[in-house]
């Protein structure tokens, strides 16, 4: 099964300060060697964003263009900004781009693979399934 990986697993892979051994990374790139990762463009932007240096830049944007970006239609916009008002109706606040990613999740019947908690409130009124790191039921 594939899966959606979230910017913020993606910035502990790409941290120069990533610790030797880091289970989620260690994961990532288990999960990149199946072909199971999955990217989507609001993903890929804001990985993208606020690197300084040109050249850093180039690099991170070449290592991203092995993963193609997930289609999006005007439907998973729509979803997204519904389940966004669900969630406010809670008590629940996120951002678009997170709501965007749980549109997505769901249309592809895709996990997501983060480590971002507001994602677990969501999973409380929306229907979501979040990734279980396989290298944490090892241990």
């Amino acid at each position: 099964m594939k899966v959606i990986v979230d910017s913020c697993i993606w910035s502990l892979a790409l941290r120069r300060n990533t610790p030797t051994f880091n289970s989620l990374v260690d994961e990532l790139k288990e999960l990149i060697s199946e072909v199971r990762v999955q990217l989507i463009g609001p993903i890929r932007q804001e990985l993208l964003s606020g690197i300084k240096s040109a050249k850093q830049f180039r690099n991170l944007r070449d290592h991203l263009s092995a993963f193609p970006d997930l289609q999006l239609e005007s439907e998973d916009f729509e979803l997204a900004a519904e389940y966004y008002n669900l969630a406010r109706a809670k008590g629940i606040q996120g951002s678009n781009t997170d709501f965007l990613i749980c549109s997505l999740a769901h249309r592809y019947k895709m996990p997501i693979f983060t480590t971002d908690k507001d994602f677990e409130q969501y999973k409380a009124v929306i229907p979501i399934k979040l990734y279980v790191p396989r290298l944490n039921e090892k241990s």
